[in-house]
């Protein structure tokens, strides 16, 4: 039971956070997964599973650095290209997929780009680690380090922990979505261009029927860490990424408060797929640095990098053994 103290304290916030979280959305009720609906207590590892590997957050900061480095990244910008081409060097060597497609948007036509790296395993299988990399394209100087740089960093650096030989478990895709943010306004159909498109295409072509579970990113470097409990993400997938958390120490950056998120999972959650939004969506006091030019590299820090990393790696663990 939430107490009135809390129940305010989240009224307040559900009001001041409706860029990702319109008000419509607040009121739905945490999507069902149609395909696959284990509960976290199913999970269970050998006993001689081996330990997951560890973030190197120093590299995955570095990678924010140099995102930001670009400057703003609407998409239709130069910087926006730039930072696709960066991205795809980073992960060089890697079995990449262009998805490029055409977005009418209230702003214009725009060419978008989901890119996709699949990391092969042995089990048939995929978990899906996302995160969009594009910034707002109405604000002016903004640079979103942590909206989308620190996602997008961490992300690079999980490949680099995931690539190598064949994966003993599930196949891991990275991808890297494009026009999560709004061209004018956020609304159900201007928002979200990435996501929407590519949960249509899997679902036509039958890659979300595979689709173990999609692990989203965002917003995740605040040097104050404070990961919320979405209510619009499925209930065992969270409580299965507080169980990893748990098992490293991290527990209390995690689920402290209970909001409804409306993020790039949201086309996978109504497709049928479990789905998992880490997001600390209180950036500064009242979330005050969000979607402003104060979205900066000086509000991150690389220890906020690792404890996410880590307690992803250590989920997937969790994922591979079932």
């Amino acid at each position: 039971m939430i107490g009135p103290a809390l129940a305010l304290a989240m009224l307040f916030n559900l009001a001041a956070c409706k860029d990702k979280m319109p008000e419509h959305e607040a009121a739905q009720a945490p999507p069902t997964a149609k395909q696959w609906q284990p509960t976290a207590a199913d999970f269970t590892l050998p006993a001689n599973a081996p330990a997951a590997s560890r973030v190197d957050s120093k590299r995955a900061m570095q990678y924010v650095r140099e995102i930001v480095g670009f400057g703003s990244r609407p998409i239709g910008s130069p910087a926006h290209a730039k930072v696709q081409d960066y991205i795809r060097q980073k992960l060089s060597g890697l079995d990449i997929e262009n998805d490029t497609f055409q977005s009418a948007t209230p702003a214009g036509k725009f060419s978008m780009t989901n890119i996709i790296a699949k990391i092969p395993g042995k089990k048939d299988g995929i978990i899906v680690l996302g995160s969009h990399y594009d910034t707002n394209l109405p604000l002016k100087n903004y640079v979103g380090a942590n909206d989308s740089g620190s996602s997008t960093g961490l992300l690079l650096e999980l490949a680099n922990q995931l690539k190598g030989k064949e994966r003993e478990g599930y196949s891991v895709w990275l991808v890297f979505l494009d026009g999560e943010e709004a061209a004018v306004k956020w609304s159900e159909t201007d928002s979200l261009y990435g996501s929407r498109h590519l949960a249509q295409r899997w679902s036509a072509d039958g890659t979300l029927k595979k689709t173990k579970g999609f692990i989203l990113l965002d917003m995740v470097g605040d040097a104050e860490l404070h990961i919320d409990r979405d209510v619009n993400s499925t209930g065992w997938l969270l409580d299965l990424i507080y169980r990893a958390a748990s098992n490293l120490g991290y527990q209390s950056h995690f689920f402290r408060r209970e909001i409804a998120i409306d993020d790039d999972h949201l086309p996978f959650a109504k497709a049928g797929v479990p789905v998992a939004d880490l997001i600390d969506f209180d950036y500064g006091y009242n979330n005050v640095f969000h979607h402003t030019p104060d979205d900066t590299l000086d509000k991150l820090s690389p220890e906020s990098l690792k404890i996410v990393g880590d307690t992803v790696l250590e989920t997937i663990r969790y994922l591979d053994a079932h």
